[in-house]
């Protein structure tokens, strides 16, 4: 009996694995992955969730499919991620929005940033270019501050939507130069562009990859960037801190994965992703098109560049006096 009773143990004993052994021996990815990109498309969230999804489908051999989320200011997409089955199968863009402002912006967020997601990898910094229609009888920064204080309240400025970074730099700049704009926001920067080069609204920040093509082809006006110097994929546009000191408002795209996502597959992702980031492709369209730059990859120092992000943009929060809940 007591050898019968050995094996069986010995039998089943293979079935004992940690998971993590298992998932170490899987090959993943097997099948599709999904990417939450948590705005609505046409913004440069959209381009570069695309952009990183097609360079990581070439390296991994599989497809990546990006779904777009939007609502909430980035909120409904976040939540669906965080919340996600953690077997890689599912991962998003994370940002300035999802980790920085959020926070700050809502008393009950319905996800914890620092728990319930695993930075993977930044991919992206970038500043924001406010972009004017055509029509606006201003060409400088200088010349936009005095049209908005002949007229206060006439003029009005888009975003994605209450409590982005693309209102916020607005807010900030309303502070800053002691203007009176309305904000009037939209699901999303994409939908705004049509109205913004008829003259339907008068400006808006946008990140520097959806708004610097329109401005290149002359479809739209752009009088600053909100980084603290010039971008090196547009240096003939002057930073708005030239004209208005001390203001800044940058923002980051980033890759992440809910928490709990085996430690074999985070690691796959993450060389997958610095790869991605060494590729010529990538960089020309980083630097050349989008007007991005690229930060250091990997999940190394990402808690510590969140902390100070959110000192940051602190001031700009606290000028706006918006409470999202």
């Amino acid at each position: 009996m007591k050898r019968r009773s050995l094996l069986v143990a010995a039998l089943a004993a293979p079935s004992i694995v940690p998971v993590q052994s298992v998932w170490a021996q899987a090959a993943w990815p097997n099948k599709t992955v999904r990417f939450i990109c948590p705005f609505a498309p046409g913004g440069g969230t959209d381009t570069v969730s695309r952009l990183i999804c097609d360079q990581l489908s070439r390296i991994l051999n599989q497809t990546f499919v990006v779904e777009n989320k939007g609502g909430a200011g980035g909120n409904i997409g976040t939540v669906e991620l965080a919340r996600a089955v953690p077997d890689g199968y599912t991962l998003g863009l994370i940002s300035v929005a999802s980790h920085t402002l959020n926070p700050m912006l809502y008393s009950k967020l319905p996800y914890n940033p620092d728990k319930d997601i695993v930075g993977v990898s930044r991919v992206a910094l970038l500043a924001n270019l406010l972009g004017v229609t055509p029509s606006l009888p201003a060409n400088t920064i200088a010349e936009l501050i005095a049209l908005c204080k002949k007229e206060p309240g006439k003029y009005s400025f888009a975003s994605s939507g209450p409590g982005t970074s693309l209102h916020l730099s607005g807010e900030l700049f309303k502070s800053m130069a002691g203007v009176d704009i309305i904000h009037v926001p939209y699901k999303g920067a994409g939908p705004v562009y049509n109205d913004l080069m008829a003259g339907t609204v008068n400006m808006m920040f946008a990140n520097m990859p959806s708004m610097l093509p329109h401005v290149k082809v002359g479809k739209l006006k752009g009088l600053g960037v909100t980084s603290a110097e010039r971008s090196k994929a547009a240096p003939e546009i002057p930073a708005i801190a030239e004209t208005v000191p001390g203001y800044v408002a940058t923002s980051w795209y980033g890759v992440g994965a809910p928490a709990g996502t085996p430690e074999p597959i985070l690691a796959r992702l993450e060389a997958a992703l610095a790869q991605t980031l060494a590729s010529p492709d990538i960089q020309k369209r980083w630097s050349t098109d989008l007007g991005l730059d690229l930060p250091p990859p990997g999940r190394k120092g990402f808690d510590e560049f969140v902390a100070q992000d959110r000192k940051l943009w602190a001031p700009a929060v606290q000028a706006s006096g918006v409470k999202l809940d």
